[in-house]
């Protein structure tokens, strides 16, 4: 049976571990408070700097309320990909030029990737930007030398890759030994060109 001397130990013990535990919490949520404004900044800025890369002919670019329709979103799901904000590009005078979606595949070696697309009412891609990425080290990673180039400029429905060589503007090169990685910035790419059609056309929009 424990005796008082081994019960005000214990006491003692356990207040000093509460003490420690509610002053690593309370600078813990100091920390988060310093830091969380710094850190919205910065990934707001982050998305800027991405429209602007995507969309350079753009002055101004307007997140909207978008909902694809259900066959899209059937598509969509089917090959791994989610649709984050989509933006409106407007020009300096207010014109509509096209849009920027956010696209995320859920089918990178490495993680999500996250990627915008900037398409034109007319429907040529004008480029594509990688936002975040996490595959491999000199093989994946290697997608924004590799293949983000292929992209730019390219007026087609759709993307397919290759492992021989494109031999025209909807074929993409891969990245030698990356395929998984080639085929989900494909499809990401893919799905936000399809949102961007469907945008064109008047539909997708929740209003």
């Amino acid at each position: 049976m424990q005796n008082k001397k081994d019960i005000q130990v214990m006491l003692k013990e356990a207040g000093i571990l509460f003490a420690i535990t509610l002053l690593a919490g309370l600078m813990l949520g100091f920390v988060y408070e310093l830091t969380k404004e710094p850190i919205r900044i910065q990934e707001e800025n982050a998305v800027r700097e991405a429209c602007a890369a995507v969309f350079e002919g753009a002055a101004e670019f307007s997140p909207i309320d978008y909902v694809p329709g259900d066959a899209l979103a059937a598509e969509l799901k089917e090959n791994g990909v989610k649709i984050g904000t989509v933006y409106e590009a407007r020009g300096a005078d207010g014109t509509l030029l096209g849009h920027v979606v956010q696209s995320v595949t859920t089918e990178g070696y490495g993680g999500n990737i996250v990627l915008y697309v900037g398409v034109t009412l007319e429907g040529k891609l004008n480029d594509i930007s990688i936002l975040e990425i996490s595959e491999t080290p000199g093989l994946g990673m290697e997608a924004e030398k590799v293949l983000v180039p292929q992209f730019h400029d390219k007026t087609v429905p759709g993307f397919s890759y290759t492992k021989t060589g494109s031999k025209n503007d909807s074929e993409i090169d891969a990245i030698s030994g990356a395929t998984i990685t080639t085929s989900a910035v494909t499809g990401a790419v893919n799905g936000g060109l399809k949102v961007a059609a469907e945008l064109a056309q008047g539909g997708g929009r929740n209003e």
